[in-house]
């Protein structure tokens, strides 16, 4: 152990110590991590934070975002887990208006934008990323069809068929698009979301229950029939990354593109706040922060954090993404699920 680490060691035991007013003998031995199932981080990683507190964690995934959220609100009783990462901001605010989390300021809070931090610090911002869509260059190129540049494209019957998003009743990023596309065409405007996806639909749009199934079945990348659906703006560096490319295979389309942001809170009810804390400080380190994008392909949240080359080569950085108010998503998300849900059944 070096002559930094071993400061940082001594600072989280000390730390943990003054929070818990316990000795070393009786410090938590464990704590649990309730995450989602893209969950990703290089091996050795938790176990730097274990070497760092005498801390094990154990992570326990439980699906997608909404899967996770719905069963850490059912147990909020007798909790399943200490602190939850990968809740993002498109149901934070049914979390905090929950009581779900404990407010914790982190020691790295300062290193992060204030337009990804929530009031109260009811939850710490790990990471974000562009939900956008995205296009097959070659597949387009094969039909002889231009990439389109923005939502108003998505309509024209030249991409009839050849598009495919996720069901925002079931997925993350396909709820993402959906904001992106109320905040595009607004309730109340003439030409609103709800005519606006009564006409995407109605060109042979392909609806999928999650990204997997979008990206990894129906993209022409992975042997599908659609050469344009919503995924991520990082996905081009990903494609590069784990294909050993030089060139980008993919496209980003960057009007119509939501800012989905992604944080960990601790859960009320836990028998380990200081520890959870701990790891929550942890999360924001640049170790951690510097891990992220290669394994998750999500940006860090910690502004200090050095992104990898391949990141910074091939990413599209949309000019305008959607951030949408966490009030604005709470007061209206299960009207807009339930409205879209009703136009994609007629």
């Amino acid at each position: 152990m070096n002559r930094r680490t071993s400061r940082v060691a001594i600072t989280l035991l000390t730390t943990l110590l003054v929070a818990t007013g316990c000795s070393s003998e009786s410090t938590t031995d464990e704590i649990v991590l309730l995450t989602h199932g893209s969950f990703a981080l290089s091996d050795g990683i938790l176990d730097t934070f274990t070497d760092q507190t005498g801390i094990t964690v154990r992570v326990q995934m439980a699906g997608d975002a909404g899967t996770m959220l719905n069963q850490a609100i059912l147990t909020m009783d007798n909790p399943i887990a200490d602190v939850m990462y990968g809740i993002d901001n498109t149901f934070l605010s049914r979390a905090i208006n929950s009581g779900l989390f404990i407010p914790y300021t982190a020691s790295g809070i300062d290193t992060v934008s204030g337009l990804l931090r929530v009031e109260g610090d009811s939850a710490t911002p790990i990471d974000f990323g562009d939900v956008c869509i995205n296009y097959d260059i070659d597949g387009l190129a094969a039909l002889g069809v231009p990439p389109p540049t923005g939502l108003e494209d998505l309509l024209d019957p030249l991409f009839e068929g050849l598009l495919v998003v996720e069901d925002p009743a079931t997925s993350s990023p396909g709820l993402a698009f959906l904001m992106a596309t109320i905040a595009t065409y607004p309730d109340g405007d003439e030409y609103d979301w709800k005519r606006y996806w009564t006409d995407l639909l109605d060109n042979g749009t392909v609806v999928a229950t999650d990204w997997s199934e979008a990206y990894y079945t129906r993209f022409t990348r992975a042997g599908g029939s659609q050469p344009l659906v919503v995924s991520y703006a990082s996905s081009p560096p990903a494609e590069v990354f784990f294909g050993g490319l030089e060139t980008a295979p993919t496209g980003v389309m960057t009007e119509g593109c939501f800012r989905q942001i992604e944080y960990a809170g601790i859960l009320a009810g836990t028998e380990h706040e200081a520890a959870a804390r701990l790891f929550i400080d942890f999360l924001l380190s640049t170790r951690v922060q510097e891990d992220i994008p290669l394994n998750m392909f999500v940006y860090p949240a910690n502004q200090d954090a050095v992104l990898p080359q391949v990141f910074a080569d091939y990413t599209t950085f949309p000019d305008r993404s959607v951030m949408m108010d966490l009030g604005m998503i709470e007061e209206n998300r299960e009207r807009w699920i339930e409205e879209w849900t009703a136009i994609a059944r007629s």
